[in-house]
């Protein structure tokens, strides 16, 4: 395994330190190597591994984060990357940043961290494997399609080193389309909930609305009526139709959004203006204006089925406004480009009376300390009951007719 240019010895063993049956090392001529900058490796290589044209696993989104200064030092996001070549061809990677914090993640470990301080135990760095600040799903294990037995224990098993390697805590892979995978790795598992929307083969809006109860339905076109009243209109643009100054607009929104509540704006205008550049039509920009000022905005961003809500900020209040910009419309855009999901983002029960349906996320997690693994494994176990009883508790109160979602079940 090569660490930021030194070749390091690899046995073929799985994360239990045990031979695996799925590596056959010898056989495939593999390397690893660990990369401090996403830039270097082409980006055609990269997302050739991409499945769903993700836009936060793709080259352009990450690297963006690391050349406007939205990961590193100052942030406690310093990024090592793990690359698969084969026979020179890179066959597998995975997103991995060092972390000395855990801000920006969504997967709350502070309790790890405190007990880990009690025992006199260092917590800090940790390896994640993650997109920064999203809490999106989506691949950490990138692979060439039809390698992924091959790449999978690979990936992992180097994360694992490399974690002991820079004496971090463990590795920590969060929000990952390889969750079930994952889960037959004996790594600790914890689960959480998130509300999701899904289309169900609607052709307008209208539709939507008369799936849902005739309180929620009313409810929801007040709302809308409401913005629609106060004078506000809406444009959404995309790479392309955004200028300078809608986006300089809206990264003011995001900075006064995270500093009014005590929070760390991270990303940046150059940032955004970058993403929007490589990836114009996975960009979809809302903005709202009143008497001839732009007052408010929210990004999604887009892969081939999905629509990610990410980021909201406004200087004036307006009654129902966040509904509007950051659900409705993602939800219109979501009915006529035939999308299948739409991923508001992270806490919101409010989203469950407005449509979005309790969702299971999972993530895993490797320790190297083993003392303090069946602790931790406990304590998911806990955890995973109490989000049960709690995603159990919220259907209960789903706003759709009754009978409606029981026909699509599966």
């Amino acid at each position: 395994m090569i660490v930021h240019g030194l070749m390091i010895t690899e046995i073929a063993r799985g994360v239990n330190g045990t031979c695996s049956s799925l590596m056959n090392w010898h056989n495939a001529g593999m390397q690893i190597e660990i990369i401090t900058q996403l830039n270097e490796v082409p980006a055609a290589a990269w997302n050739a591994l991409v499945q769903d044209n993700n836009p936060f696993v793709r080259h352009e989104f990450l690297s963006a984060l690391e050349t406007h200064g939205c990961v590193g030092k100052k942030f406690g996001w310093l990024p090592c990357h793990i690359l698969v070549y084969d026979a020179g061809e890179l066959i597998g990677a995975m997103p991995l940043y060092e972390k000395y914090n855990s801000y920006g993640e969504f997967v709350f470990d502070h309790a790890w961290a405190e007990a880990y301080k009690r025992y006199g135990l260092r917590y800090f760095p940790k390896l994640v494997s993650s997109v920064p600040y999203s809490p999106v799903s989506g691949q950490r294990l990138l692979a060439k399609t039809g390698m992924e037995k091959a790449v999978f224990p690979r990936l992992v098993h180097a994360a694992c080193e490399l974690a002991k390697t820079k004496q971090a805590s463990g590795v920590h892979w969060l929000f990952a389309n390889e969750q079930d995978w994952l889960e037959t790795q004996n790594l600790v598992t914890r689960h959480d909930c998130q509300y999701h929307w899904r289309n169900f083969h609607y052709q307008h809006f209208d539709a939507f609305l008369e799936t849902l109860q005739p309180k929620k339905r009313k409810n929801i076109k007040q709302e809308r009526r409401k913005v629609k009243e106060s004078g506000v209109t809406l444009r959404c643009l995309n790479g392309h139709t955004a200028c300078d100054q809608d986006w300089a607009r809206f990264a003011f929104f995001y900075q006064h959004t995270f500093e009014s509540k005590w929070g760390i704006p991270t990303l940046n205008e150059g940032f955004f203006k970058a993403v929007a550049k490589a990836l114009p039509e996975q960009v979809l920009l809302v903005m709202a204006d009143k008497d001839n000022e732009c007052i408010a905005g929210s990004l999604m961003y887009i892969s081939n089925t999905r629509l990610y809500g990410r980021h909201w900020g406004c200087v004036e209040y307006i009654d129902s406004l966040h509904f509007e910009a950051c659900y409705y419309q993602g939800i219109e855009y979501c009915i006529e480009h035939q999308l299948t999901l739409f991923e508001p983002g992270a806490q919101g029960e409010h989203k469950v009376a407005r449509g979005f349906i309790p969702t299971l996320t999972r993530s895993s997690h490797y320790l190297v300390e083993a003392g303090f693994r069946p602790a931790i494994k406990q304590h998911a176990q806990f955890e995973r009951r109490a989000v049960a009883d709690y995603m159990q508790e919220l259907k209960t109160h789903l706003p759709y007719r009754q009978g409606f979602l029981d026909a699509f079940k599966g």
